[in-house]
């Protein structure tokens, strides 16, 4: 059996030439989060259900703001929204402050924040770019109040093979998580194709990053595999934020309706403790769908 330095060593050998640190806060891989009491789930929103509204390309303007997706928010009377980095014009921390502060007067957390990121690519200072990214958004996300940030892990660049981008994306999560530990944000893996597409794939991740701030972002309607919800009862163990679809797509198969309550009992069942942003994709305007989904998910919650 491999002694603890000795297991250091190999790794480090590994990561050599990739310009990355071992992080500080390794010890052990994750274990299931700890769950004190019973499952305890409050409602948020992800800004990205109202995506095509808030899209900084739209033409002449976008249609809704940051702000008036957190005024929608609090007239569907949730406890939070989940406020992803593609929709914000600008990240000064006057502009930070003022969005934290409109969502404390209209009685909302700030379940989360969403960024995009890559952490497979293999140019070390494309890697360099993508985590300093990731790093700056963490602390823009402590400006807002955030409890979790997600997190992307990426997609094998041609040329390049999974186990190879696989130590890289540990790496930079580790690195990332040792910044995200000074500001008390949770980084969350979400399951988002690549190398999370299965719950094989993720838990290869989950076991092998090693901190105390880091869990998943378990999104209900990425894994198009044989027996989805039986992926999603693999995952909720590790669960610090969840995205709730309205649609599931098995292997192979066109979309079908999510069972949004099998969803929230899976939830239930592994005493997840947190938010879940409903995160509106399917083709109804969101306008009309999300109120009703909203309905949907807080009777199921009673």
């Amino acid at each position: 059996m491999l002694t603890l330095s000795r297991r250091r060593f190999l790794r480090s050998s590994l990561l050599a030439g990739t310009g990355l640190a071992l992080g500080s806060g390794s010890a052990s891989a994750i274990e299931p989060i700890r769950r004190l009491g019973p499952a305890h789930l409050r409602l948020s929103l992800a800004a990205y259900s109202f995506r095509q509204a808030l899209d900084l390309k739209r033409k002449p303007k976008p249609a809704m703001t940051l702000d008036d997706f957190i005024d929608r928010a609090a007239g569907m009377n949730l406890d939070a929204v989940e406020l992803t980095a593609y929709y914000f014009p600008k990240t000064t921390p006057e502009y930070l402050a003022h969005l934290k502060g409109r969502c404390t007067r209209l009685g909302l957390d700030v379940s989360g924040t969403a960024v995009g990121n890559n952490f497979c690519v293999a140019d070390a200072d494309k890697l360099r770019e993508q985590i300093d990214s990731v790093k700056l958004w963490i602390e823009r996300s402590a400006r807002l109040g955030a409890k979790t940030m997600r997190i992307f892990a990426g997609n094998v660049s041609k040329g390049d093979s999974e186990e190879k981008a696989r130590v890289r994306c540990v790496a930079a999560i580790q690195e990332a998580c040792d910044h995200a530990a000074k500001f008390g944000i949770y980084l969350a893996l979400e399951n988002h194709g690549g190398i999370t597409g299965t719950a094989e794939q993720l838990m290869r991740l989950v076991e092998a990053v090693k901190h105390d701030w880091f869990g998943v972002n378990l999104d209900t309607g990425n894994f198009h595999t044989d027996d989805p919800y039986g992926d999603l009862t693999k995952i909720a163990p590790y669960a610090v934020t969840v995205q709730i679809k309205t649609e599931i797509q098995r292997r192979g198969m066109k979309k079908e309706d999510a069972d949004l309550k099998r969803s929230i009992e899976i939830l239930r069942a592994a005493r997840y403790r947190g938010y879940v942003a409903l995160e509106y994709e399917a083709a109804e305007e969101a306008e009309t769908a999300v109120p009703r989904h909203i309905e949907a998910l807080r009777k199921i919650l009673g």
